[in-house]
């Protein structure tokens, strides 16, 4: 069940945490175009200590699951693409990702400085925190250990306990409105794919599908919240009739 929502989930969450780009100057290329890239000005910057956040919460129930890491590379790609030399950007970005997602000594450090660096904006520092109680969510319930590290680090940023406990609830509601695919017929013909097809042939189509319906970061600011609702029913369907083949192929 986990796998089948966990598209849907994030692929909803990359607009909500990302939408106010559009407000915020440092977010444009215009603004990014003198930017340094390196290993140290990109972990140093809200970016950085954002995607360094995520790695802890995405590892705190042990493990980062294939469709989490090929989600994140989703994400990474859109953030990258503000930045001079998109590609170096996210081969950096992955770096940090991966060596902070074995660390929980700095946590607390590193919430202290995305608060710092977004104290300009409580509706940023809510968006972030959105996508951390998402990206929880994600494998279909939140484990003790992602509870703990939410916890922690909303409350090193400072953050609304009520503003929390209300994204959480919302989000816990969500799971409960998840519904399985029909049929396996109407899975394959969702794909565009046939049922002698390989499964090779069906990943890539799946792959693709994912990834036209992921609202991009960058290009999907300003769009209304029933695009934003129509693209995650699409993601969430495609999810469906994907996790129905593989169960059926065995």
């Amino acid at each position: 069940m986990g796998n089948i929502i966990l598209l849907a989930l994030l692929g909803a969450v990359f607009y909500y945490v990302f939408k106010s780009y559009s407000k915020y100057e440092k977010y444009s290329k215009e603004a990014f175009k003198d930017f340094s890239i390196s290993h140290d000005s990109l972990k140093r910057s809200e970016l950085g200590l954002f995607v360094a956040l995520c790695a802890k919460v995405a590892k705190a129930d042990g493990h980062v699951d294939a469709l989490e890491a090929e989600l994140v590379s989703n994400m990474l790609d859109d953030v990258s693409s503000v930045f001079p030399e998109p590609a170096k950007t996210k081969d950096i970005l992955k770096e940090i990702f991966n060596e902070e997602k074995n660390r929980t000594d700095n946590i607390e450090h590193l919430a202290h400085a995305l608060s710092h660096a977004t104290k300009r904006s409580q509706a940023m520092q809510q968006q972030f925190m959105q996508f951390f109680i998402q990206l929880a969510f994600a494998d279909g319930e939140v484990s003790e250990g992602e509870e703990k590290i939410l916890a922690f680090i909303a409350e090193a940023m400072q953050f609304d306990p009520q503003a929390y406990h209300a994204i959480f609830e919302q989000f816990e509601k969500m799971m409960h409105n998840v519904h399985p695919q029909n049929t396996l017929e109407d899975a394959y013909k969702l794909l565009g794919v046939r049922p002698d097809d390989e499964m090779a042939t069906i990943k890539k189509a799946y792959r693709k599908l994912v990834r036209e319906y992921h609202p991009d970061i960058i290009k999907s600011q300003g769009k209304s919240e029933a695009y934003i609702k129509e693209a995650t029913a699409k993601t969430q369907e495609i999810n469906q009739a994907y996790e129905m083949i593989k169960k059926a192929r065995g």
